[in-house]
């Protein structure tokens, strides 16, 4: 009898519309080398250090400067490495960046701001092999 409500349940988990994981939603995105809606979570803000390169740009600069990387370097695929994700309002990733180009390593933070999480820091560097 009890099985019987697990579809049902499953059902209303969908309709409700669970919130995604923004650290997964980042990397997606990424993924995708989608700048534009990538922007969409960055603060007004956004620390940004590509390969050495680093400044503190606004957030329509910063899509930029994301979007010119992203055509310089197609993604290929995404392997979160590391996420901190104990505290709801600071959250870290590292992951690895195949592109067309070679691998990447990035790293994020995004940190919650008026209950909304933006992404305040990135950071782009060239992988080592190993």
């Amino acid at each position: 009898m009890k099985l019987s409500y697990l579809p049902l349940v499953f059902i209303l988990c969908l309709v409700s519309g669970f919130a995604a994981d923004p650290i997964d939603k980042v990397a997606d995105l990424i993924r995708q080398g989608n700048a534009p809606e990538l922007s969409k979570m960055f603060a007004p803000n956004v620390e940004i250090t590509i390969l050495g390169e680093e400044n503190v740009y606004s957030k329509d600069q910063s899509e930029v400067i994301l979007d010119k990387f992203f055509n310089q370097n197609k993604p290929l695929s995404v392997k979160i490495l590391h996420k901190v994700n104990s505290n709801p309002s600071y959250l870290f990733a590292v992951l690895t960046l195949t592109t067309d180009k070679g691998p990447f390593r990035l790293s994020y933070t995004l940190k919650e701001t008026n209950g909304v999480q933006q992404l305040i820091e990135l950071r782009i560097e060239t992988e080592k092999v190993k």
